[in-house]
């Protein structure tokens, strides 16, 4: 019989979408999860060792084969096109839903302070967002959450890596609030800079 392990790497490469354990298992009841797990991760690790043109990730539940990020302007050379984008009240509206779902329409807005009707419709399009239930309030407004394309999109396993408000945080401060000032032995630290007055 074939190998195991080029069975998944074949199953997965022909999934349109990334490929769960469970589903595997199903494809290979007579073999055990514990040991698929194990088949997985050593694949998982052959790619990432390989260092090749594709690597195995493990995404929005399942694993998918991808081109390296870093590859990425070649791949785009060839197919001759730009990457897709979102506008910025889209790209808003997502990051919202993302980090507060199951979220309603009211409720972003409140946040964002303008109406997101349109964005909404953009990232459903996309099949970005989702519609999850309706709330059980006077009116029955529509839930919002996030899709498995958004995982596989941002290249996440699933929503609990999303960085942290704090992370974003540090990633947006800008590194000039910190400036080396001399200090009396001729030492350079790292304190910040004395604003100036009226500044």
């Amino acid at each position: 019989m074939e190998s195991i392990k080029a069975i998944i790497e074949a199953l997965i490469l022909a999934s349109e979408a990334p490929l769960g354990l469970d589903k595997i298992c199903t494809v290979l009841p007579q073999v055990e999860k514990s040991e698929l797990k194990e088949i997985l991760a050593a694949l998982v690790a052959e790619y990432k060792e390989r260092a090749g043109g594709i690597c195995l990730e493990e995404v929005a539940g399942g694993f998918q084969f991808r081109t390296r990020p870093e590859l990425g302007q070649w791949v785009k050379k060839l197919k001759g096109m730009k990457p897709a984008s979102l506008s910025a009240a889209a790209m808003e509206t997502l990051a919202i839903v993302a980090y507060r779902q199951p979220i309603v329409k009211s409720e972003i807005e409140s946040i964002r302070g303008v109406d997101a009707g349109h964005a909404l419709k953009v990232l459903m399009e996309k099949k970005l967002l989702r519609i999850v239930g309706r709330k059980d309030v006077p009116g029955r407004p529509i839930i919002y959450g996030t899709t498995k394309k958004f995982l596989e999109v941002f290249g996440l396993k699933d929503l609990s890596e999303l960085p942290t408000l704090r992370e974003l945080k540090e990633l947006n401060e800008p590194a000039e609030n910190v400036v080396p000032v001399e200090a009396d032995e001729g030492a350079v630290t790292d304190e910040p800079a004395e604003e100036l007055p009226g500044s």
